[in-house]
């Protein structure tokens, strides 16, 4: 089996490129900006240049490639955008409108003197070339993570967002549920798109969050009892309690609003089924979920995970810092590896 895998975060596109007839030591791997943050140095370019844009492409991950739209509008230069490529701004395009963008329909040609920048969350041409460079071919099957708020044009993105991960806590929470492969829900529009980047008839592409996806690579080794699972990433901290293959209770909060200390204390109250949807969303985070209580003191172990991992160096709990294969950025790859291995296995039978 061979397949790309690409986590893609907002600070980093983490990739693996997996062999199953190598050692996985000798898969290649990158750690390589983050395709929003490659879009957003594109946009500043022609900022400083005095240049007006005209953005193209599918919908993709925002931050910081939004802020540069914003910063681009704010120093009186134009921005052009097609619809699809605007959604990343905003769910809604009347406030893409409102604040000075001008929407471009699909079969218009780019405005006169403006600079096209194409947007999408995985660039295949860049990956090829660099590949081929080394003399390498990127696989045909795709396993991808980014993390989708869903198109909740007239709701809180956070709360559509979390609506999402209930609905698959309440399914049942086995971790093959926060799997797509081939296909993924209509509103889930982020993950729609890279399947319009990827999908040919011939190849597989799988799709996850990034959260779980995380999740699922720094379980590797565990012995199925219920562990408290964190990954601490650039932007956004998950946390979930799962026994065997499920998950049974599960928070997210904003990286920048946490510490150890409070970190300590919500994954304590997580696993006592004590922490509430409020506690989390009042606090700038997106919400929490708890199907099934287990206890803290039942739980074998604290696995944390991330770029940020490193603020849980000062907990006072005996947390694990995971790594499988001895690689931490690659647990988010990891995990799609297995779940694109079992998705296959499944359909095959």
């Amino acid at each position: 089996m061979q397949i790309i895998a690409i986590d893609v975060g907002m600070g980093t596109q983490d990739i693996l490129l997996y062999d199953d007839a190598q050692h996985i030591e000798n898969n290649i791997k990158m750690v390589l900006p983050s395709q929003t943050r490659i879009i957003a140095q594109r946009i500043s370019h022609a900022t400083g240049a005095g240049h007006d844009i005209f953005l193209t492409g599918t919908t993709m991950g925002g931050g910081p490639s939004g802020k540069a739209v914003r910063e681009h509008i704010k120093a009186g230069l134009k921005v052009y955008a097609r619809p699809d490529a605007a959604l990343t701004i905003h769910d809604n395009l009347e406030k893409v409108t409102q604040m000075g963008v001008t929407l471009v329909g699909d079969e218009d040609t780019a405005p006169v003197g403006a600079e096209q920048i194409k947007m999408c969350d995985v660039d295949t041409y860049a990956l090829g070339t660099a590949l081929e460079l080394f003399e390498t071919q990127m696989p045909m099957d795709f396993a991808v993570a980014v993390q989708d708020h869903g198109e909740a044009p007239d709701m809180s993105n956070r709360v559509f967002r979390f609506r999402h991960f209930r609905e698959l806590l309440e399914q049942g929470g086995e971790l093959e549920r926060f799997a797509h492969l081939n296909h993924v829900p209509p509103h889930l529009s982020r993950m729609q798109a890279v399947i319009k980047t990827l999908k040919q008839p011939e190849n597989n592409v799988l799709l996850m969050d990034t959260g779980p996806a995380a999740i699922c690579g720094a379980l590797s080794g565990s012995s199925g009892g219920p562990v408290a699972v964190v990954n601490i990433g650039n932007g956004h901290t998950l946390a979930a309690v799962v026994a065997g293959n499920r998950m049974l209770a599960l928070f997210e909060h904003h990286t920048r609003y946490v510490d150890a200390q409070k970190m300590d204390a919500l994954i304590r109250r997580l696993c006592d089924g004590e922490l509430g949807f409020d506690d989390i969303f009042n606090d700038g985070g997106h919400g929490c979920y708890i199907r099934q209580a287990v206890g803290f003191r039942n739980i074998e172990s604290v696995i944390v995970t991330g770029p940020n991992r490193q603020i849980m160096e000062n907990s006072v709990l005996d947390v694990e810092f995971a790594a499988p294969h001895g690689d931490m950025m690659l647990t988010g790859c990891f995990g799609l590896v297995e779940m694109f291995s079992k998705n296959i296995k499944s359909r095959r039978g």
